[in-house]
C-alpha cells in the first residue's frame, strides 16, 4: 500500500513540473532557412577584372616622316647629299659611292663585261629585293624611281622571285652600289636618313647598270678641269679617269652621274670646273637626263 502511494505521488510531481515548463516554439527548433541570394557568390564586375586595352598605336614604332624625300630645291645637288650620307663609309668606297668590284682582275666595268642580259622579249629584266627596314612610303619612292627607267628604256626592274642574280636594296650606312652586274646578291644601299630620293635612287641603280660618274670619263679633260689643290688629300683617287666606253655621246654637265663642283673639297672651293664657254651647273637632282637615257638605250640596245 505504501509503495503504491509513493508511485502515485511521483507521477503527480512529474506531471506538475511538465505543465510548468514552457513548450518551445517548433519554428524556433527548425533550422532557419537562409536567404539563398546571400549564399550565392556575389558576381564581380568583369569589366574591372579584364585587362585594360592599351592603345596599340602608342606601342608601335612611330613611322618617320619621309614626305620630304622629294628634292624640291634645284640647288640641292644629289652628289653633295650622297657624299654627306657616305661620310663614314668613304674609306671602302670608290668615287664616293661605288663598292669595289668582286672581280679581282677588273677594277672597272668595261664595255659589255657587266651588262645585265636581255631576254627574248627584248627587255632587260633585273630582279631586286627591298629590305623590310623600309616603310610603305619609301617602298613607293623606290618603285616610282625605278619606273623612270621603264618608261623610257628597255630596262625593267621587278620584284625577285627565285633568281640567283639580283639587286638587294638595303638600309646600310650610306648611298652606294656596285658597278654593273656582279653575279649573285649584290647590295645597293639606300640609307633611310639621306638616300631615299628619286634622283639618288636612280643614280645608284644607274651604277648597277654599269655607268660610272661623268667626271671620271676617259675624255673628261676636254670638258672639265680638276682642281687638285682643293681636293682632300686622301680622296684624290676618286678623280682618277676611267677607261670608259662613252658610247659616242658628248660630255653631259647635267647628267645624273655628274658630281657637283665642290665634291671632296677641303677648303670650300671648286674641285671640278667646267670648261664650257657658257655658264653651266654641274650636277642636278631631277633624275635621269636625256643623255643618261640615250646611253642606257645604246648600251643595252633598246
Amino acid at each position: 500500500m505504501t509503495l503504491y502511494r509513493a508511485s502515485v505521488l511521483l507521477l503527480l510531481l512529474v506531471a506538475s513540473q511538465s505543465q510548468a515548463l514552457p513548450v518551445p516554439d517548433t519554428e524556433d527548433l527548425l533550422p532557419q532557412e537562409e536567404n539563398a541570394e546571400d549564399l550565392l557568390p556575389q558576381e564581380e564586375n568583369t569589366e574591372d577584372l579584364l585587362p585594360q586595352e592599351e592603345n596599340t598605336e602608342d606601342l608601335l614604332p612611330q613611322e618617320e616622316n619621309t614626305e620630304g624625300n622629294d628634292i624640291k630645291n634645284d640647288t640641292e645637288d644629289i652628289g653633295e647629299k650622297i657624299l654627306a650620307s657616305n661620310n663614314h663609309s668613304a674609306a671602302f668606297l670608290e668615287e664616293g659611292d661605288l663598292l669595289p668590284s668582286k672581280k679581282r682582275n677588273a677594277i672597272r666595268c668595261r664595255y659589255n663585261s657587266c651588262r645585265w642580259p636581255k631576254g627574248s622579249d627584248g627587255l632587260v629584266s633585273i630582279p631586286y629585293t627591298v629590305s623590310r627596314d623600309f616603310n610603305s612610303y619609301e617602298n613607293q619612292m623606290i618603285e616610282g624611281a625605278l619606273g623612270g627607267f621603264a618608261s623610257k628604256t628597255c630596262i625593267r626592274f621587278f620584284p625577285r622571285r627565285s633568281e640567283i642574280d639580283f639587286i638587294s636594296v638595303e638600309n646600310r650606312a650610306g648611298c652606294f652600289s656596285s658597278l654593273g652586274k656582279q653575279g649573285g646578291r649584290q647590295v645597293l644601299s639606300l640609307n633611310r636618313n639621306g638616300c631615299v630620293y628619286t634622283a639618288i635612287i636612280q643614280h645608284e641603280f644607274n651604277h648597277a647598270l654599269g655607268f660610272t660618274h661623268e667626271q671620271t670619263r676617259s675624255d673628261r679633260d676636254q670638258y672639265v678641269r680638276i682642281n687638285w689643290n682643293n681636293i682632300q688629300s686622301n680622296m684624290a683617287y676618286n678623280f682618277d679617269k676611267s677607261d670608259t666606253n662613252n658610247l659616242n655621246t658628248p660630255y653631259d654637265y647635267s647628267s645624273l652621274m655628274q658630281y657637283s663642283s665642290k665634291a671632296f673639297s677641303k677648303n670650300g672651293h671648286d674641285t671640278i670646273s667646267p670648261l664650257s664657254p657658257h655658264p653651266v651647273q654641274l650636277g642636278q637632282n631631277r633624275g635621269l637626263s636625256d643623255s643618261d637615257i640615250k646611253r642606257i638605250n645604246i648600251l643595252y640596245e633598246c
